[in-house]
């Protein structure tokens, strides 16, 4: 059976950020996940946690400046400094909050950049960050994105983060796969998670088109969940989906497989 976290950035979003920690655990989530804590007090977010008996799954290493449109850092080359700060930050979170795995959204490649100089700075950044988290027995993830929805966003593919991992050279460095973005580009869903299971650490879903709960859209989730049971993921299925109405409205896709989230 599956283990489903609420991703708070998305779901239950009618209501203030830390009431999401009652409401995902009185909908049946046993996890939260969410882009960034930065802006709470670690003990604020703790204390959460362990009032509602929710597991931190992932939360995202800094990723520069989002309201300004950056979607990540690791690629450029005059952030490395900034970059590997924000690695020391978000190991204090992930140890504060006791969570397992920090994500790594990689950025948005500039225009006029070379693109050997962009991945010769992801690569020693990528090594740098699974070094410092392994230490801490901490999981590094990269995100493949879909470019419709981040357009010129530099990792795009299952493929390509196999490669980057291979280059890493780092066995604390994994992918998460975001079913939703890898149907945009890529598709063959169930045949893509099953060859790279060994690489998987953390999933995320959500349909498409629109980006909304599972059966609003084309995916047959029925089928994904099964098939996941079938090649052994035992890992957690974040949440990272728009509600068509209100969460609680949109959670009939989630009943028949909550038991035991």
């Amino acid at each position: 059976m599956p283990k489903f976290a609420a991703n708070l950035t998305m779901l239950f979003n009618e209501l203030p950020f830390l009431d999401r920690f009652a409401a995902a655990k009185n909908a049946g989530f046993g996890g939260v996940e969410y882009l960034f804590p930065y802006d709470f007090e670690k003990g604020v977010l703790a204390e959460h946690l362990q009032q509602y008996g929710l597991t931190q799954v992932l939360h995202n290493l800094p990723a520069g400046n989002w309201g300004a449109g950056e979607r990540g850092i690791a690629i450029l080359p005059d952030r490395v400094a900034e970059f590997r700060d924000g690695v020391g930050r978000a190991i204090a979170y992930a140890k504060a909050l006791g969570c397992r795995q920090l994500n790594c959204l990689v950025g948005i490649a500039p225009n006029d950049a070379d693109p050997d100089s962009l991945r010769a700075v992801l690569i020693d950044n990528l090594r740098y960050a699974a070094n410092a988290l392994a230490k801490e027995q901490i999981r590094l993830l990269i995100e493949p994105v879909n470019t419709r929805d981040i357009p010129g966003f530099y990792l795009t593919g299952t493929e390509q983060a196999v490669q980057i991992i291979s280059d890493v050279g780092s066995e604390n460095l994994f992918i998460q796969y975001d079913i939703y973005h890898m149907q945009i580009m890529e598709g063959d869903l169930a045949p893509t998670m099953k060859k790279h299971l060994d690489r998987i650490a953390h999933i995320q879903l959500a349909d498409n088109p629109g980006r909304g709960e599972p059966g609003t859209g084309e995916i047959n989730y029925p089928f994904l969940f099964r098939t996941l049971d079938e090649i052994g993921y035992r890992g957690w299925i974040g949440c990272e989906y728009k509600p068509k109405t209100t969460t609680v409205e949109g959670l009939g896709w989630y009943a028949p497989h909550s038991v035991g989230a």
